[in-house]
């Protein structure tokens, strides 16, 4: 998704965000607690010598084997468990942020989603997005089916565009997409390269109304993981070269059924480059 700077220029792509580079991904991972073992009658005496003691972790701990077991299987259980609901927030500008509200099929990595930008406080931008690994569609734009009518495809509804191989051509949505499609992995991670390098728990929030546990990862990564199911719940990435911030928050993990809109609802944005380009495709 891109647009004509300024934002507050008039026109559908006005206030879409645009964005060269690709967000890296290193393995983001989650934790649960390690209880503290119950003490006999003879270890009890030497607790109340010692003073007191807490089952409490200290933010900042480095993980523990148990914590990298998880780690190691977190992206793997995404797949396994199929897919999630998702919302993706990215302050991309002052006062200017792209949600992205859908869901996604980690096995296939196909997502659909509804893409809104705000900025001051004001909508100035909603669209339907659908991503498969090669490709995104947009649609929901009003004015788009009639621009396509008008320029010979007279069933096309959505305009499709490849997603781009390499970081210098990359705008903000497709380092999105890319981000949200590698929260999946088709096997497991080993737990021993979490147990050596900057891994460490960093402490326990709710997210949505789930108690989970947060870590600490490489590069100012996060990963928050609810202590229910270890199922990963939010990721928060920062984008290479000073960029903004991507939040990703999953519910409801299980199967998902998606399709992709059809080839009579679809047209290339190369065959209809301005109309791209006026739509922010």
């Amino acid at each position: 998704m891109r647009g004509p700077h300024p934002l507050g220029d008039a026109g559908p792509a006005a206030s879409l965000p645009r964005f060269a580079a690709r967000a890296a991904y290193a393995a983001a991972m989650p934790a649960r607690c390690q209880l503290v073992p119950r003490a006999g009658a003879a270890g009890l005496a030497v607790l109340l010598l010692a003073g007191c003691t807490s089952d409490e972790r200290l933010s900042g701990e480095p993980v523990t084997e148990d914590d990298a077991a998880v780690l190691a299987e977190l992206l793997h259980r995404n797949h396994e468990e199929g897919g999630a609901d998702f919302v993706v927030t990215v302050p991309f500008a002052e006062d200017a942020v792209l949600t992205l509200t859908g869901e996604i099929d980690f096995r296939r990595a196909i997502g659909q989603a509804q893409a809104v930008t705000v900025v001051d406080g004001e909508d100035r931008d909603t669209r339907t997005l659908f991503f498969d690994r090669d490709a995104l569609w947009s649609g929901d734009l009003p004015g788009l089916p009639e621009a396509l009518a008008a320029d010979g495809d007279p069933t096309a509804s959505y305009l499709r565009r490849p997603l781009p191989t390499g970081p210098a051509e990359a705008e903000l949505i497709d380092v999105v997409v890319r981000v949200l499609q590698n929260l999946s992995a088709d096997a497991a991670d080993d737990p021993g390269a979490f147990l050596d390098g900057p891994y460490r728990w960093h402490g326990e929030q709710e997210v949505d109304g789930q108690a989970a546990s947060v870590y600490r990862l490489r590069d100012g990564r996060t990963v928050a993981v609810a202590d229910s199911d270890e199922t990963l719940v939010q990721y928060r990435t920062p984008l290479p070269g000073g960029g903004p911030e991507v939040t990703v928050t999953l519910a409801d993990h299980g199967t998902r059924r998606l399709a992709l809109p059809g080839e009579d609802e679809t047209a290339a944005a190369a065959d209809h480059t301005e109309i791209a380009e006026a739509f922010g495709v």
